[in-house]
């Protein structure tokens, strides 16, 4: 008895320092590949704990493999936006200002009632009252209010109401998004002077997050140093 004690006291440890490891992320909020190793994690760490006559170094080496996967395939998915998109996918717009994306949808297997009910929990009963719904790649769904539904409403400081438009990632961790610059209809160079007149002196790879909308209307933050709201021309792609 006292040895399967000491054992699940051992492998109990070892699992918390690997959670530790992991990060702070709640399941609801963990990507595909690292629930994926959450839930071998907690099969394996039963294995050594009810079986005596495993070796308890027999259940360790497997869970501190996992960790070394963990940080791998975060750092490939953290360098490689192609590779990120292949273990995690990308988010995907399901409501836009024309409606419900049906191909979207489809593509999501997801069901007028799964939209709903995400909307609902974003606290939007009306299908009417959202701008944009987005799935992320986590599962959960953000959502962008029109802007006369936003939490502070325009309707009740009696202003007119500009219509929101959904912000664009040119430049994330210091790779130009390419998919997302064909979008906006943009060229390298005009992403780069950009953030030359914002941020004099800098590069792309000094970029933390460079995003733009229709408007002109963005957000430049440099890995070393703050973010800022900046203003350039109209994109006409977004």
């Amino acid at each position: 008895m006292l040895t399967i004690i000491i054992r699940s006291i051992i492998i109990y440890l070892i699992v918390l320092l690997v959670f530790r490891l992991m990060g702070k992320r709640q399941l609801g909020q963990m990507q595909p590949f690292e629930l994926v190793l959450t839930l071998i994690i907690a099969d394996l760490a039963t294995i050594p704990m009810a079986e005596v006559s495993v070796p308890v170094l027999h259940g360790v080496v497997p869970l501190l493999t996992l960790v070394v996967l963990h940080f791998i395939l975060t750092l490939i998915s953290r360098s490689s936006h192609f590779f990120s998109k292949i273990i995690s996918g990308k988010p995907v717009i399901i409501v836009n200002p024309k409606g419900i994306d049906y191909k979207a949808m489809k593509k999501l297997n997801l069901s007028t009632d799964d939209i709903f009910e995400a909307l609902r929990g974003a606290g939007y009963f009306n299908i009417s009252q959202v701008q944009y719904a987005i799935m992320e790649t986590n599962g959960k769904v953000s959502v962008m209010p029109k802007a006369e539904y936003a939490p502070l409403t325009n309707g009740d400081l009696k202003t007119n109401a500009d219509e929101s438009f959904l912000p664009i990632v040119l430049v994330s961790e210091g790779k130009i998004i390419k998919e997302n610059v064909e979008l906006a209809n943009i060229s390298q160079g005009v992403i780069e002077d950009i953030i030359n007149k914002n941020s004099k002196g800098a590069s792309v790879k000094d970029v933390l997050l460079l995003t733009l909308d229709r408007t002109g209307e963005g957000y430049l933050q440099l890995k070393k140093g703050e973010g800022k709201t900046i203003t350039a021309k109209k994109v006409v792609g977004v």
